[in-house]
């Protein structure tokens, strides 16, 4: 379904982060950064870094490196600080007279072009379908189309040939993979491709290492396209420590590392699931391929204030255009963690039922 995205207000700035900014004492399952991270040799990596800080930065060889990551050429990468960034680039700089955004999805795209002035129309993908997308649901006239992949929050990965059924010239389509690797083998990625008109990928390295603070991540996409984004940045926006991390994190051993840990996320996230099956008042949408999950509980408002008082944070759902307050996204933990968080979600069923 199509509409304009003025028809259903949502808070579009709120994020995970907000569920455990002002309580540290909470087990967090808002936030999909990755536990236990950054990992020691990358936080050596960075804290070495220091000792250049009087230098202006220099992104050179971070482009390279990240260019050399996916079989791309240095001119086809642009650094910035975080994705976030990126979608603030993509509204200011490309013109476009009829932007939409493909939700339930991360909001910043859709705040970032409002606040860049643009009439921003949705596609709402819907629960009965498991959150799938149709490309027939996309208007033609849509000159630029955003759609995550996995899609936060709903946790669907769309197939690369579904997303590749939006390309087209006189389109930009814009896809979001900042989640693309905690996939196993990060498949029905995009990253890398060049076959297809206007497609701009972004990725994010602040999920996987925990750099969230350090704000890091890149564009892909054709040199012309690169060039206007790059215009519309500030000098240096990529501070010399989130260089030195880019660099890093697109070694051999970094990639193995991220390999590993979306085998043990994915693993993590089936005993996630397997315990949640076995409580009827929750209805999962499956099959979940991120570090997350969403799930619909009626009067989940009321459980996820409980689970607060139990000692776990989860980030509510309503906030995001398509969803309602019925729903909340779990993060993916380790299985000890998430045994004791079934725990209280049984606990808080129960008191919320009564």
């Amino acid at each position: 379904m199509s509409l304009p995205a003025t028809e259903a207000q949502h808070d579009l700035r709120h994020h995970g982060d907000a569920e455990v900014r002002d309580d540290g004492e909470l087990t967090d399952l808002a936030v999909n950064v990755r536990t236990g991270t950054p990992p020691a040799w990358l936080r050596e990596r960075i804290a070495d870094s220091l000792t250049g800080l009087a230098a202006y930065p220099d992104g050179r060889s971070a482009r390279a490196a990240v260019a050399a990551r996916h079989g791309l050429a240095v001119e086809r990468v642009l650094l910035t600080a975080g994705a976030a960034e990126a979608f603030v680039l993509l509204a200011r700089a490309l013109t476009s007279r009829h932007p939409l955004v493909v939700h339930p999805q991360f909001t910043e795209p859709e705040a970032a072009l409002r606040d860049a002035g643009h009439e921003v129309r949705r596609v709402l993908l819907r629960a009965e379908d498991g959150f799938r997308l149709d490309p027939a649901a996309v208007p033609e006239e849509a000159d630029l189309v955003v759609v995550g992949n996995p899609t936060n929050p709903t946790s669907v990965l769309h197939p690369a040939r579904t997303l590749a059924e939006l390309a087209r010239p006189g389109r930009t389509l814009v896809v979001d993979e900042a989640f693309l690797d905690a996939v196993p083998g990060e498949r029905e990625a995009l990253a890398g491709r060049t076959d297809l008109p206007g497609l701009v990928v972004l990725r994010s390295l602040t999920k996987t290492w925990g750099l969230a603070g350090l704000r890091i991540g890149y564009v892909l996409a054709d040199p012309e396209t690169i060039t206007a984004l790059q215009q519309a940045q500030p000098l240096w926006p990529v501070s010399t420590p989130a260089l030195v991390a880019a660099s890093a994190c697109m070694e051999p051993r970094a990639l193995a590392e991220a390999e590993a840990a979306a085998a043990r996320g994915a693993s993590d996230r089936a005993h996630l699931l397997a315990g949640l099956t076995e409580f009827e008042e929750v209805t999962v949408v499956e099959p979940a391929e991120g570090p997350f999950v969403l799930v619909r509980i009626e009067g989940a408002a009321e459980v996820r204030a409980r689970l607060r008082g139990l000692g776990f944070a989860a980030r509510r759902g309503d906030t995001f255009p398509g969803l309602g307050p019925e729903w909340l996204r779990l993060a993916v933990r380790d299985r000890a963690t998430t045994n004791r968080f079934l725990q209280a979600l049984d606990q808080a069923l129960t008191l919320t039922t009564r």
